[in-house]
């Protein structure tokens, strides 16, 4: 049986409540993120997403230029729009468990935490690559 551990993104980039969404904006396109972990003093605190960042985002509604709308992100804390509480894993959790929690909360990912320490970050694509790990093993390839 796999557990959330065996499959987990252990090296994770993560924001403070106190950063600015210009700077989360940068990290998760240059790093092509999806999900951020929000932590003060290596506690975590909250999650932000792309979609929460196109929700701060007013560009589509007053189709500012892109310097305006990096001027706009910037007066915006993280903690603003990030979500919390975070549903989280424990990394000794079994996929299956993960699976369903993540379907059950319609959500693209889950934070994995020892006690409130952030060890990892587990997502859809964690997942789809381990079923195709699953099913190439079966395929025989």
């Amino acid at each position: 049986m796999k557990l959330v551990r065996d499959v987990m993104q252990k090296d994770v980039a993560t924001l403070e409540a106190g950063d600015h969404l210009d700077l989360a904006d940068d990290v998760m396109r240059l790093g092509r993120i999806r999900h951020m972990p929000v932590v003060e003093q290596d506690r975590l605190v909250g999650i932000l997403s792309q979609r929460d960042l196109f929700r701060a985002g007013i560009s589509s509604v007053l189709r500012f230029r892109a310097a305006a709308e990096r001027e706009w992100l910037a007066k915006i804390a993280v903690s603003e729009m990030m979500v919390a509480p975070v549903v989280s894993i424990a990394p000794d959790r079994s996929l299956r468990e993960a699976v369903a929690l993540m379907l059950e909360k319609r959500i693209g990912c889950l934070a994995v935490v020892e006690g409130d320490a952030l060890v990892g970050l587990l997502s859809e694509s964690d997942l789809l690559r381990c079923l195709d790990g699953l099913l190439a093993a079966e395929a025989g390839d």
